[in-house]
């Protein structure tokens, strides 16, 4: 594998030296994170407050912040690096655009413009399993830096005001506001006083403790060999989940891969593991190693990477207590609320479906005197369950006679998916499927995999209380989901 020096040079070559600034960091606060912010001094009730809401964090989540001016009040965006950059190239189906429009931000053709490419269909393929193809979900591949650019530009007109070189440091929250301070990339400190915060801080964030991670690294690349065969790229189909060997020192490395632009095309290497257990020195940056050591089995051809992305992405399994604010008036939402999808990690479709029903929230609250009660945004019933199956693929079995057993699995889940029809199959992925359909896909997995019942006992090695936590998220998922169906 590449040494570590090496990589950062490749890093830089095609990223510059802020993105490779930012790599830096987010593995360096993942080996030595910050357990706690300072204490600050709490404001006292009447104190003045510089704005309405404050929005820590200036990545995917800052489409709060022209939706939340909008609803009259003041906000403030602060930012440790540049807001509204992004280090993630995003895709989706075209019906989970709508809330941008819904939410008076974009016209239906500004939306349309977004949109760099579209294909017919999507795949899933486990190695030494089968290729599963679904229609209607992720499936269009929008232009992330576009996109942003323009909600910072609409935030800006609606009032925004934008405070880069801002980290936050320490938060004290008194009985009508929340003081904050920050650190200044000049060197100097500054206070701040909001009536809310929205922490949107990602894994970054003090306060995300979601007991999975996503490690992902990728970009967008050229070169890639076009053509139909699995290590071909066809510009008209998506990789959504593809697995090209067994399980690995503890880990089930997964390929994704969508078009972009005429040319271009998006890969992600990543896995899925305890938090707890990813905090080595460099562990981005290692991954990249094997990103480009393994590409080749990917996808073949010569490939340039163009510009990196990468993050570390939460995901709550449901299985323990979730990630929780520190107070009434903090707010967590996007990364640091991990209320994604275990088992996918689509912040984007998350992000999507929230931003807009809980800005309405907060404004409401705020308007009325008070502040939000319980989460904001959204989340489903399914989680419940999916989290338990994303909890099993963070801890695969590391004897080396048990490396496919995971695929294996898998292969199984989606084999039942994809004989359900289009339909069930997209539904899952993008969080939408119903309680009928649930109950009918586990048992169709039960079928094809009899010894998945005692695949699941592996929940019990992390405790009791995990093991009736999914017990009971199943009983509830099934019973609110046919409820809803």
């Amino acid at each position: 594998m590449m040494a570590v020096e090496a990589l950062k040079a490749r890093v830089r070559e095609s990223g510059g030296p802020e993105l490779l600034e930012r790599l830096e960091w987010l593995d360096a606060e993942r080996a030595h994170p910050s357990l706690r912010e300072r204490s600050v001094r709490a404001p006292e009730r009447g104190t003045h407050v510089d704005f309405d809401v404050v929005l820590a964090g200036g990545g995917l989540s800052l489409l709060y912040a022209p939706v939340l001016a909008g609803l009259g009040l003041r906000v403030g965006v602060f930012e440790r690096g540049r807001a509204a950059v992004t280090h993630r190239e995003w895709n989706i189906s075209h019906a989970e655009l709508r809330p941008l429009v819904d939410s008076g931000l974009f016209q239906p053709d500004e939306v349309e413009s977004l949109i760099l490419a579209r294909y017919s269909h999507g795949v899933c393929r486990w190695h030494g399993g089968g290729e599963y193809p679904v229609r209607d979900a992720l499936d269009h591949a929008v232009d992330a830096g576009r996109l942003l650019a323009e909600v910072r530009r609409r935030a800006e007109a609606r009032g925004v005001r934008f405070h880069e070189g801002h980290t936050l440091v320490g938060m004290g929250e008194g009985p009508d506001a929340v003081r904050l301070q920050f650190e200044r990339a000049d060197g100097g400190r500054s206070d701040v006083t909001a009536r809310l915060v929205l922490d949107a801080r990602g894994v970054s964030s003090p306060h995300a403790t979601a007991d999975l991670l996503c490690p992902t690294v990728g970009g967008v690349l050229t070169g890639l060999t076009e053509g139909t065969a699995p290590d071909e790229l066809n510009p008209r189909v998506g990789d959504i989940l593809v697995t090209t060997e067994g399980v690995e020192e503890g880990r089930q490395h997964i390929w994704e891969g969508f078009p972009g632009r005429p040319g271009e095309t998006t890969v992600y290497l990543f896995y899925y593991a305890p938090a707890r257990d990813v905090r080595g020195e460099h562990a981005l940056l290692r991954l990249y190693g094997r990103f480009f050591e393994r590409l080749g089995h990917y996808k073949r051809g010569e490939p340039r990477l163009v510009r990196p992305t990468f993050g570390y992405i939460p995901g709550w399994s449901r299985l323990v207590p979730p990630p929780r604010a520190p107070g009434q008036r903090v707010v967590l939402v996007g990364d640091a609320a991990a209320r994604h999808s275990p088992l996918t990690y689509c912040g984007f479709g998350a992000t999507m479906r929230s931003f807009l029903p809980a800005s309405q929230a907060i404004a409401s609250a705020l308007h009325e005197g008070g502040v939000p009660t319980g989460p904001v945004v959204h989340d489903t019933p399914l989680h419940a369950v999916t989290g338990g199956l994303a909890t099993l693929m963070a801890s695969p079995p590391r004897e080396p006679a048990l490396r496919d057993e995971l695929n294996g699995l898998l292969d199984a889940a989606f084999s039942a998916l994809y004989s359900m029809g289009n339909g069930p199959y997209s539904a899952l992925i993008k969080d939408q499927m119903t309680g009928t359909d649930f109950v009918r896909f586990l048992y169709l997995v039960a079928k094809r995999r009899p010894r998945v019942y005692r695949e699941s006992l592996a929940l019990a090695s992390h405790g009791p209380m995990a093991t009736a936590r999914w017990l009971e998220g199943l009983s509830r998922a099934v019973l609110q989901l046919r409820a809803a169906s």
